[in-house]
């Protein structure tokens, strides 16, 4: 099990499916939402009051319930093993008592993101670290949900994948965890 670290939720236990997934640990969450709030902060946005979450690769849910505990109105999740859905239902089931979440179970290199009409805080992307889908994904992303200037991307991988971005992403800040890179994405423009 682990646990929500920040929020409403703080210290509330998440299961974890046994198999298919990695958890990104408390140490990364606290390093990604720290990044997040302080980016919010220094260009003077709300990260969470009004604003969606996309948790893709969701498995356990944490890093959209932890954002749903600190005050997100809402938070899609994309995962296509129905096995770890029953375990992500159950989370999301204990953390959103205001059924401020939907599963979208799909294939998130096909998927159109149609049903998502709240305004995008933050997307994270955290494949199984044998793949490397992060251009095809982010190209989709681009193409079909309606992002903002204020939008941005975690992406988490392995420290050694080589992440090729298409033209409209840049870097703006980027954590090594061990074998785990964290990359925070902007568009550069809107």
């Amino acid at each position: 099990m682990i646990s929500i670290i920040g929020g409403k939720y703080k210290r509330s236990k998440l299961q974890v499916p046994l198999k298919n997934v990695r958890p990104t640990s408390a140490i990364k969450r606290s390093a990604i939402f720290s990044v997040l709030e302080s980016y919010a902060l220094k260009e003077s946005f709300n990260l969470y009051n009004n604003q969606c979450f996309i948790d893709i690769f969701a498995g356990s849910g944490s890093l959209g319930l932890e954002a749903i505990s600190r005050g997100a109105r809402f938070s899609y999740f994309f995962e296509n093993n129905s096995e770890v859905v029953k375990v992500l239902k159950k989370n999301c089931n204990k953390i959103c008592k205001e059924k401020n979440y939907e599963i979208i179970l799909d294939d998130i290199f096909y998927s159109n993101f149609s049903n998502i009409n709240i305004p995008i805080s933050a997307i994270f992307l955290d494949p199984p670290y044998k793949i490397n889908p992060f251009q095809k994904i982010l190209n989709n992303i681009k193409n079909s949900i309606k992002l903002n200037v204020n939008t941005k991307i975690v992406l988490e991988s392995h420290k050694n994948t080589r992440i090729e971005l298409p033209l409209d992403y840049k870097i703006f800040n980027e954590k090594i965890f061990g074998k785990t890179k964290i990359v925070f994405l902007k568009l550069n423009k809107c």
